[in-house]
């Protein structure tokens, strides 16, 4: 196999690159090579090297703690549980939440085989039973594994004394009832609350 086929092989595998996609790109580096490609194969070693899973949240970070787990003006007291990196990154990017997070590093799934011992649950209910906690924010997804577990989790941490919430469902700021699904718009009906 050529250096070119493997390239676009690889490229391949990215999530929302197929192989046509990847062709392009692979054309689009090879092209640019001094300008693209040899700087992007450095910084992809370089990340291969120093990335590391935080042993707090579970974070992607150069760093053990990550950078949000050595932030000491965050809160403590307040844990957010998310199922992937890319939900923490999410909510940061929001810039509203002030606390800690705990990666769950999926969901419970029957169907997939997945369950409580395939997630990083162990370590979220040492955290929140170890007194500093009081709350446990399960930002989970709207769906029914991500029910689940959120449910799961609930159960699991009844005995730690801590206020367990989880994120609201319902209409989207900007969104438009007519564009909304049934169970976004039943989610918000269930969800409502006094007008202020």
């Amino acid at each position: 196999m050529s250096a070119i086929d493997r390239l676009i092989q690889l490229l391949a595998k990215l999530p929302g690159l197929g192989p046509r996609s990847a062709r392009r790109a692979a054309l689009h580096l090879v092209k640019r090579r001094e300008t693209l490609l040899v700087p992007l194969a450095r910084a992809l070693a370089e990340a291969a090297d120093a990335i590391r899973t935080c042993s707090v949240c579970g974070n992607l970070d150069a760093g053990d703690p990550c950078a949000v787990c050595a932030d000491t003006r965050r809160d403590p007291s307040v844990i957010c549980v998310v199922e992937d990196v890319a939900d923490l990154w999410a909510l940061e990017r929001a810039g509203s939440f002030r606390g800690t997070y705990h990666v769950l590093g999926g969901v419970l799934s029957a169907l997939d085989g997945v369950g409580p011992e395939d997630l990083n649950l162990s370590a979220l209910v040492t955290r929140a039973g170890a007194g500093a906690v009081t709350e446990v924010i399960l930002a989970t997804s709207a769906t029914v594994d991500g029910q689940t577990t959120a449910h799961y989790i609930a159960e699991r941490l009844a005995g730690c004394n801590v206020v367990v919430s989880g994120l609201a469902h319902g209409v989207p700021v900007g969104g438009e009832l007519d564009y909304l699904d049934d169970g976004t718009l039943s989610a918000a009906l269930k969800a409502r609350r006094p007008v202020e």
